[in-house]
């Protein structure tokens, strides 16, 4: 599997790019929007990919971090949204929005991407919500100190586990980020990545 170009960029659109890597080859990556804007005006640049192989054909997708790309990756597991969905509701909202919409029930943010219905982000929000906040998921690393995490904040421990983090390590993130002075859920999770 292809999981990461980088190169020289022959041509950026708002929805591929295409990279010239070392050997001469030229990748066509269909983009996010974060990383059209990562990759524009630049000659050079680098994208986390993700190969998909059907039977229509093969096609390329691009994403400006390892976390954009694990969001995308969990939206592709929710019935009815395939990778062009995907790449639609990250264009619409960054992996960060998205993960607190997930987190707070936010159909209403979710529905406001091009494409995508209210049922379907009923569903996203169902689908991602039950697998991010599964017993399965880590609870704490051995012998590390456990922090408390008070209700209010679970919302974002939760849109943070979304973005592949362990629950240890989003309690770690979110505690510092109240610490900081982070007081709504966007300002958690915005302060609490940072220091990821």
């Amino acid at each position: 599997m292809i999981g990461y170009v980088k190169g020289k960029i022959l041509n950026v659109s708002p929805d591929s790019v295409l990279i010239e890597t070392a050997g001469g080859i030229g990748f066509e990556i269909i983009c996010s929007y974060s990383a059209f804007s990562l990759l524009s005006g630049k000659s050079e640049g680098a994208l986390y990919t993700y190969l998909q192989v059907s039977e229509n054909g093969t096609a390329l997708y691009g994403f400006s971090s390892q976390e954009e790309k694990n969001m995308f990756l969990k939206l592709i597991t929710v019935s009815g949204v395939g990778p062009k969905s995907g790449i639609s509701v990250l264009s619409g909202l960054n992996a960060a929005d998205l993960a607190a919409a997930i987190a707070t029930s936010d159909v209403a943010r979710l529905s406001q991407v091009k494409g995508l219905g209210k049922k379907t982000a009923e569903r996203i929000i169902l689908e991602l919500r039950e697998k991010v906040s599964a017993p399965s998921v880590s609870g704490s690393v051995k012998g590390a100190p456990v922090i408390a995490v008070s209700h209010g904040d679970e919302d974002a421990v939760v849109a943070l586990m979304t973005l592949g983090f362990t629950r240890a390590e989003s309690e770690r993130a979110i505690a510092k980020a109240r610490a900081q002075g982070a007081d709504t859920i966007e300002e958690i999770i915005g302060t609490a990545l940072k220091s990821m």
